[in-house]
């Protein structure tokens, strides 16, 4: 489904331009939802983590065709504690590639604002996969931060290194150290994920809840709108 998406893009420069401004626009509201936690002491890797693996306009093709054959690989190669991180990964990144494109065929050519991105969420509509979206972004976390309480699962992706890179799955072993690493210095992820939770949930439901009347240019008065870049 992701390569079939990206080869859609590939043929449509303009739809592949849209996509990647949804992609910094979602970016930068994480950024401004997500202010405090970026500069907590605490809470900032996980957020940074966050913003720049789940959120981000990198190109993540490598990683995408890693996925294609991940399943087999990971369950030759990977701890068996680590399968289930990497399949929520998966099917997250699947779905948000989705989402992303859908939103980009409803804006087109026209430039990105925030009403237009309201407009366009509210067009695409399915609340279920937005709440889906959220759920697997939570799952990522939590896998993650289960992983951390494995004392030997360290020394094992470290030793992982060789054989994945071997295999093709070079980019997925560098997020699992990165992710790992992360979660285990925050000690503790569940006030975080709580707290993405409650934030991610509110705005989809101002965002799906938002009156916009045709012919207007202006955001309506909802305060958790104000997140928007």
């Amino acid at each position: 489904m992701v390569e079939q998406e990206r080869q859609r893009r590939l043929a449509e420069p303009s739809l592949h331009a849209c996509v990647q401004a949804v992609k910094q626009f979602q970016q930068q509201r994480f950024a401004r939802t997500y202010a405090d936690l970026l500069a907590s002491p605490r809470y900032a890797a996980a957020a940074r983590f966050f913003l720049e693996e789940l959120y981000g306009p990198g190109d993540f093709s490598g990683r995408d065709a890693q996925f294609a054959r991940v399943v087999p690989a990971l369950v030759r190669l990977f701890p068996e504690q680590v399968v289930q991180t990497v399949l929520h990964l998966a099917e997250l990144h699947a779905l948000s590639e989705q989402l992303d494109g859908e939103m980009a065929d409803v804006l087109g050519a026209s430039p990105l604002s925030s009403l237009r991105y309201v407009q366009a969420w509210q067009t695409v509509g399915k609340p279920e996969r937005r709440q889906q979206q959220i759920d697997l972004t939570l799952a990522v976390g939590a896998s993650l931060d289960h992983l951390t309480r494995k004392p030997l699962l360290r020394q094992a992706l470290r030793m992982m290194r060789g054989p994945a890179a071997a295999a093709g799955l070079a980019e997925l072993q560098r997020f699992l150290e990165q992710g790992f690493d992360t979660f285990k210095a925050m000690r503790g992820a569940s006030d975080f994920l709580g707290t993405v939770r409650q934030r991610e949930q509110d705005l989809a439901a101002a965002l799906f809840a938002a009156a916009v009347p045709p012919g207007t240019d202006c955001l309506p008065s909802d305060g958790r709108l104000g997140q928007l870049p």
